[in-house]
């Protein structure tokens, strides 16, 4: 007959095992992607213009299986668009159009849409996602950044939302542009530029300070997809 003290001992040794699990889950979790700056000069597949106008540093992401991507914020980054913070939109200072940046993939990536973008240079544009029914349940925010082959973008000015939709598509392979998701500043590390995880829909965010004339804090979706994809 097993003895209480035996059914004791066994329950601590099963709860003790399930917390040490639990633990070590939680470490290789915060530990699969990570963020920093880097002192890497900007492409030279950027046209010179563009490269003009990008900061001196990147910001590097690495994951399980090494570097990611890595980026190139513009500054100082205008503010000419006519909103603000406003519910659904979290960066309407920004001209949909506008030039934010450049991204350097490593390796394979997908976008918010879980299409892919293969390794290689691309300019990094706002846009605000459209309201309609096709739309509808992406993303509690409209902000988007969207990539395009940087070989096909060479100026610093706003690019028309219809062209930039249509160039975008040729990072994407497909006919959808390749959209990556804004987040706010909620759950930003303390250091910036960090990462953070968020459990709701496994996102991993890249958290940086945009160069605007009044600096904000955003964050940039790089692992991780809508729920319907």
């Amino acid at each position: 007959m097993i003895s209480k003290f035996s059914l004791l001992r066994s329950a601590v040794i099963s709860i003790v095992s399930l917390l040490a699990f639990g633990a070590a889950s939680l470490v290789a979790c915060a530990q699969s992607y990570k963020a920093e700056s880097a002192a890497t000069p900007a492409p030279a597949d950027v046209a010179a213009p563009i490269r003009a106008q990008l900061a001196p540093s990147s910001i590097k992401v690495t994951g399980p299986g090494g570097a990611l991507c890595e980026i190139w914020l513009r500054s100082p980054m205008p503010a000419t668009g006519t909103g603000g913070s406003n519910g659904a939109i979290l960066f309407g200072q920004i001209n949909p159009g506008a030039l934010v940046g450049v991204v350097r993939f490593d390796s394979k990536g997908a976008d918010y849409r879980e299409q892919t973008v293969q390794p290689g240079v691309y300019t990094m544009r706002y846009m605000l996602q459209p309201v309609d029914g096709d739309h509808q349940g992406v993303s509690p925010y409209r902000d988007f950044l969207l990539l395009t082959p940087a070989a096909l973008d060479t100026s610093i000015d706003d690019m028309p939302p219809d062209a930039l939709i249509k160039v975008s598509k040729k990072a994407s392979g497909t006919g959808h542009p390749s959209v990556w998701s804004l987040m706010p500043s909620d759950g930003a590390p303390s250091s910036l530029p960090g990462i953070a995880h968020q459990d709701d829909g496994d996102l991993w965010v890249v958290f940086f300070q945009d160069p605007l004339t009044k600096p904000v804090t955003m964050g940039l979706v790089v692992v991780g997809h809508a729920p319907e994809t």
